[in-house]
C-alpha cells in the first residue's frame, strides 16, 4: 500500500526536452556513431517532480516553455503522469533542450543544453504563480528550487516564499554560485563535491571534510553532499552522517542525482529525518542508474521502503 504523504512539494526550475543517445560503441569525435536515441522530459526540477509523483507525493511543478511542439509534448506527458504543472509560455524562445551522448558503459561522454528560455527570464516570471500557491501553503509545504533559475529570480523567490521549507539543488559547478545569497535561508541543499567547491571558493582538490566545514560556516542548516562512489555526507543541525551508495550495474547516469534528491524529499515529506531520508534517495538513485533516462520504470515507494 502506498503511504499517505503529509507534505506536498512545489518545485520550481527547468523544464527541458531531453534527447539521450546511447552509443553502440565508444563515441568518437569527428565521426558518427551508431546509437539508440530516447526523448524524454528533463531538467532538474522536472526530474525531481516526475520521481516524486511516481512515489505518490502530491507535486506541483512551476516552469517556463516556448510556444513550440516540444512544449505541447512535455505538458501532455507531465499531465499524464499526474503532475500539476504551472507553465509560463515565452513566445520567441525555444523550450529548453538537453542533448547527452553516453558511451556503452553508461558514462556521459558529452552534453549540451539550451536553457536561454529560463536563464534569460525576468526575475518576476513566476511571482504571480508563487503568490497564488503561497496562499494555500503551510509550514509542512516543501518548496524546491533548482539553480537553473537565474540568480535574481532565486533571491526574489527566497524572499517571496514565507511559509514552508525551502530546499534546493545546486545543478552544476557554475550554477551553484547563484545560491550563495540564499544559503542561510535554505533548509537543505543537495550538491556534489565539485558544486560545493565552486560555491565555497575552495579548490577542487579540497577534501570532503574541509568542504563540509565551509558549507556549515557559510550558514547552511543542512546539506546532502555527494562524491560519486566515494560516499555521501549528510549534515543536519550539526550532526554529520556518512552513507555509502549502493553497488549497481550502470546503464545511464542521467538523472541519478535528481533521483537521490527526489527519494529523500519523498521520505522527508513523510516525516523521516534527513539522515534517514537520504537512504531512500540512495535506493532511488541506484534504480535510476540501472535504467535509461531520469525516471526508472521500477521506481515506487515499495521499491524504496526496504529498510
Amino acid at each position: 500500500m502506498s503511504p499517505s504523504f503529509e507534505s506536498p512539494v512545489i518545485a520550481l526550475g527547468a523544464i527541458h526536452y531531453d534527447t539521450i543517445a546511447h552509443g553502440a560503441e565508444v563515441i568518437r569525435p569527428e565521426t558518427s556513431t551508431p546509437a539508440r536515441f530516447h526523448a524524454k522530459p528533463g531538467g532538474v526540477a522536472t526530474n525531481v517532480s516526475r520521481n516524486l509523483s511516481r512515489l505518490g507525493v502530491q507535486t506541483k511543478l512551476i516552469g517556463t516553455v516556448g510556444d513550440d511542439a516540444a512544449a505541447q509534448i512535455l505538458k501532455e506527458q507531465l499531465g499524464e503522469e499526474g503532475i500539476e504543472h504551472f507553465t509560463v509560455t515565452r513566445s520567441g524562445f525555444s523550450t529548453g533542450q538537453y542533448l547527452a551522448l553516453h558511451d556503452p558503459d553508461g558514462s556521459l561522454k558529452a552534453a549540451c543544453v539550451d536553457d536561454r528560455i529560463l536563464s534569460e527570464a525576468p526575475a518576476d516570471l513566476f511571482s504571480d504563480i508563487v503568490d497564488r500557491l503561497s496562499a494555500t501553503a503551510d509550514e509542512k509545504t516543501i518548496w524546491f528550487v533548482d539553480a537553473n533559475l537565474p540568480a535574481p529570480m532565486l533571491e526574489g523567490l527566497a524572499s517571496q516564499i514565507q511559509t514552508g521549507r525551502l530546499m534546493a539543488n545546486a545543478v552544476s559547478d557554475a550554477k551553484s554560485r547563484r545560491l550563495k545569497p540564499l544559503l542561510s535561508r535554505l533548509d537543505c541543499l543537495y550538491l556534489n563535491r565539485g558544486e560545493a567547491a565552486a560555491l565555497t571558493g575552495l579548490p577542487a582538490s579540497a577534501g570532503p571534510d574541509e568542504i563540509s566545514s565551509a558549507l556549515v560556516d557559510a550558514g547552511l542548516k543542512a546539506f546532502v553532499l555527494t562524491d560519486g562512489p566515494s560516499g555521501i555526507i549528510v549534515s543536519n543541525k550539526g550532526l554529520i552522517t556518512r552513507l555509502t551508495p549502493e553497488n549497481t550495474d550502470v546503464v545511464d547516469v542521467t538523472g541519478a542525482g535528481d533521483a537521490l534528491t527526489a527519494g529523500s524529499l519523498a521520505a522527508v515529506s513523510k516525516g523521516y529525518a534527513l539522515e534517514e531520508a537520504v537512504r531512500f534517495g540512495l535506493r532511488a538513485a541506484a534504480l535510476t542508474l540501472a535504467s535509461t533516462g531520469a525516471l526508472a520504470e521500477t521506481l515506487s515507494w515499495e521499491a524504496l521502503n526496504v529498510f
